[in-house]
């Protein structure tokens, strides 16, 4: 069965997955020059224009698998050897032009940047707007919006590039959603990997009796490892090396909780759940920091909830996402979580320990409700949130869903110049939400129906004994 859905996936699952042996059974002398030639033995590239091209590209992957370069510290990175300059021109004018006498496209351009030259259309390039409406009014296609993949994937404007025609990212407007990763068709945007210090925490915890492991995991991994059942999966991270597997819905619905009351006191609020969102806001709508919740993530909150029931505890997050690989080094987690790693990640580290969860028998997770579980998709906060006021005899709850950085923009420029009759705002950067982050490994429109089963198997339907239980760990001296 096709676990990815793509090959630059596959590129990437191959280097970390060696990177990975090699660092429990010790089978190469230098990485660097072992693993490109064992993953593209030669003498044919498999998928670059040469051999050395390819092996080269292969030596960048791995060193972002050991953590890329420590001066950037975003968790995205360009990998310049494999940018293959994809061409960036913006309106073009193809030979389909028929040189009709209509000249919709000139009709339609509001800056006046078409011109008919020898009976065909020509684009004044400092003029145009690439608003894109020459590209619709013509009837033949005959116009073309050219812009790199990475950069139409770009929500927030932070891909350019250089004087060498490499992509560049700008650090100041960058949020770290990842886009451009999963959308590069040359693989040469890539997210660093700690997998390194996971394992390091593995080992050093000597089978869990130094200190115990544990392993939070996103709830969108329900709708991921498609070729088997998502407990199999949870039996696959325990073999792994982690004394338990805890769902970070449980921490989800401790935030539907405090957000719940949050909202009382404010009446305007916005969720901040998605990290990359929250960088979002605070990047482009400073004014509306002050509404942005005071509630940790999801995966912070469950770190903390372990934490408080063992001292000495060390917390790893599995999830979909780029921006968490950054959020988990920010000061405002406490140091809660001690590693990150992802879903990409952890297909390669279970065959990387040949652990075939095919083969594992079921173990079912019951730490959170039907509404934490849902968080994954988009709308699924304010279905809980609004669950959860009706529950507490909260009136006046308006949300609004923002599904992908699109949408979040016009909802957030409404609220800024009070156009908004909504006052509670989810925001998630990827379209669809969690089920869909850059780093899953597919992304279909089957996922949300997946988290919707996950949710209803929840044994509960509430989200009280979460509260209780949280608050009991987290009260204790």
């Amino acid at each position: 069965m096709r676990i990815f859905d793509t090959n630059v996936q596959k590129i990437k699952y191959e280097v970390l997955k060696e990177v990975i042996r090699n660092k429990y059974e010790n089978i190469y002398l230098n990485e660097y020059y072992d693993i490109p030639r064992t993953i593209a033995p030669g003498p044919k590239a498999l998928s670059r224009c040469c051999i050395f091209k390819e092996r080269a590209v292969l030596e960048e992957y791995i060193k972002l698998s050991n953590g890329g370069n420590i001066e950037i510290d975003n968790v995205i990175e360009v990998i310049s050897i494999a940018c293959d300059e994809c061409p960036a021109g913006g309106i073009l004018v193809t030979p389909a032009c028929r040189g009709c006498i209509v000249h919709n496209c000139k009709e339609v351009c509001p800056r006046g940047a078409i011109e008919i030259v020898d009976g065909k259309s020509r684009v004044d390039k400092s003029k145009c707007i690439e608003c894109g409406k020459c590209v619709t009014a013509c009837p033949y296609n005959a116009l073309i919006m050219q812009h790199r993949p990475c950069k139409q994937a770009c929500p927030v404007n932070a891909i350019s590039v250089d004087e060498n025609d490499i992509t560049k990212i700008d650090q100041t407007k960058c949020i770290s959603c990842g886009s451009c990763v999963y959308k590069c068709p040359f693989g040469a945007i890539s997210d660093k990997s700690y997998i390194n210090e996971t394992i390091d925490i593995l080992k050093k915890s000597n089978n869990n009796t130094n200190y115990k492991v544990y392993a939070v995991i996103a709830p969108s991994i329900y709708s991921q490892f498609k070729y088997a059942k998502a407990e199999s999966v949870v039996s696959g991270i325990r073999q792994l090396g982690f004394h338990d597997v805890i769902e970070a819905a449980l921490g989800a619905d401790v935030a539907l909780d405090h957000e719940t009351d949050e909202w009382l006191e404010k009446k305007t609020l916005i969720t901040s759940c998605c990290p990359a969102f929250v960088s979002y806001v605070e990047k482009n709508f400073p004014e509306l920091v002050k509404y942005v919740s005071s509630a940790p993530s999801p995966m912070v909150v469950t770190a903390k909830f372990i934490k408080s029931m063992d001292k000495t505890a060390k917390v790893v997050f599995i999830g979909p996402c780029t921006a968490k690989k950054l959020e988990y080094k920010l000061e405002k987690t406490s140091n809660l979580i001690d590693s990150v790693f992802s879903f990409e990640e952890l297909q390669a580290f279970l065959d990387a320990r040949r652990i075939n969860v095919e083969s594992l028998s079921e173990n079912p997770l019951n730490n959170a409700s039907y509404y934490g579980r849902i968080f994954a998709k988009s709308g699924g906060i304010s279905q809980g949130i609004s669950h959860v006021a009706e529950r507490k005899g909260i009136t006046g709850l308006k949300p609004l869903v923002m599904n992908g950085l699109n949408e979040c923009k016009i909802g957030l420029t409404k609220l800024k110049f009070n156009k908004c009759e909504e006052n509670f705002f989810e925001g998630m950067a990827c379209i669809g939400g969690c089920i869909n982050g850059a780093l899953c490994l597919n992304h279909t429109d089957k996922n949300a129906i997946d988290i919707e089963k996950y949710g209803q198997q929840a044994k509960e339907t509430e989200i009280d004994n979460s509260i209780r239980l949280y608050n009991l760990a987290t009260s204790k001296k």
